[in-house]
């Protein structure tokens, strides 16, 4: 058995040493080809050095920028209040009709006086002897048949026998409903015979010309918004659009949202729109006039830089961007590029520093 294993021990090393001796042999001819044969090396050999890519481009010109911020909002009633009336009481008439017009100042409904009415008749029955009295005891007064302290009796009893007459007439006064200015009345809630108590809604009044266009807009456009700016609005299921103009603006941003509250007026002249509607807005922040502009598509974001590539002697060259304002679909260029310059705005993932490229097709610029 010690034969054995001795003997296998034996070849064991053999083959060890017989394998260091010839593994060095392998190795260099394995690694001694040419890089050349490589077939991944071969492949981008042929990459760099076939055809020129066909691409589209765009020569640039000193163009106008309208900055537009795009938005959500509604619209809103200039005013609106639920109607109730100041005194409780037992609905005696309804004077208006629902869904229409009304005046500031108009009779809408009425609660029972009759008590009320009773109380001022007497006190206005008063009233003529309570003057009488006064013009006595002043006649008095001036022969001195009377004190003076009777003479203030009587004038305080008539001051007090008028502000009782007021404070009837004001009691009245809140047995009637009156529009608080002009709109539109809605449907009523109440009939006649109802018992109304200041809680009690009686319709809900809404003035509708003009109407307000509540929006919001983000923090960094908070600094450019301001009273006039133009903003124009479109709704759903209408093509056509409308003009409104900013009047007013939240005193701070929210600060959950990070976004400012404002408010436009649009005149709804005929109470064509409705309150409540939503509306789809966009608000030119600013024109920049003479300031050249590329597409979005044509920039790539590559390690904190803007870069684009223009076309020059057949070679494609990358360019470094000084950028500005960025719009829905154009970017403003402050350094980088010159008017003149030829950009080229397809296949640009594509492409490469001093790559050799064809223009195909080359397009106008697009404001």
């Amino acid at each position: 058995m010690k034969r054995k294993k001795r003997l296998i021990l034996i070849i064991t090393i053999a083959v060890l040493i017989l394998g260091m001796a010839f593994f060095p042999k392998i190795q260099k001819k394995i690694f001694s080809k040419d890089k050349n044969d490589s077939p991944l090396i071969s492949s981008e050999a042929k990459s760099s050095s076939g055809k020129p890519l066909n691409i589209v481009a765009q020569v640039l010109q000193y163009t106008s920028l309208n900055d537009l911020v795009y938005t959500t909002g509604s619209l809103m009633p200039d005013e609106e209040v639920d109607l109730s009336f100041e005194t409780s009481g037992k609905i005696t008439k309804i004077y208006f009709q629902e869904g229409t017009l009304v005046k500031k100042g108009d009779l809408l409904a009425k609660v029972n006086d009759e008590p009320l009415q009773a109380e001022l008749k007497k006190l206005q029955a008063q009233l003529p002897l309570a003057n009488d009295r006064v013009f006595r005891q002043k006649s008095l007064l001036e022969r001195d048949a009377v004190s003076l302290e009777a003479y203030e009796q009587v004038t305080t009893d008539l001051e007090k026998l008028k502000a009782d007459l007021e404070l009837i007439k004001s009691r009245i006064s809140q047995t009637e409903l009156r529009a608080p200015f002009d709109g539109v009345i809605g449907l009523r809630l109440v009939s006649e015979g109802t018992y109304a108590s200041p809680t009690t809604v009686i319709a809900r009044l809404t003035k509708i010309s003009p109407l307000k266009l509540e929006f919001s807009i983000n923090e960094r456009q908070a600094n450019q918004i301001r009273p006039g700016i133009p903003v124009a609005f479109r709704i759903q299921g209408d093509l056509n659009e409308y003009n409104a103009t900013v009047y007013a603006m939240e005193s701070a941003i929210d600060m959950r949202t990070r976004t400012l509250k404002v408010r436009a007026s649009y005149p709804n002249a005929g109470g064509k729109l409705k309150p409540g509607i939503s509306a789809a807005i966009s608000i030119r922040m600013k024109q920049i006039d003479n300031t050249l502009t590329v597409p979005n598509q044509a920039v790539i974001a590559e390690m904190g830089r803007d870069i684009v590539y223009i076309y020059k002697d057949g070679i494609a060259r990358q360019v470094a961007l000084s950028k500005g304002i960025r719009t829905e679909s154009q970017l403003q260029v402050l350094k980088g590029l010159d008017a003149g310059d030829t950009l080229i705005v397809t296949g640009i993932m594509q492409l490469r520093d001093g790559m050799p490229v064809k223009i195909d097709k080359i397009i106008d610029p697009v404001n």
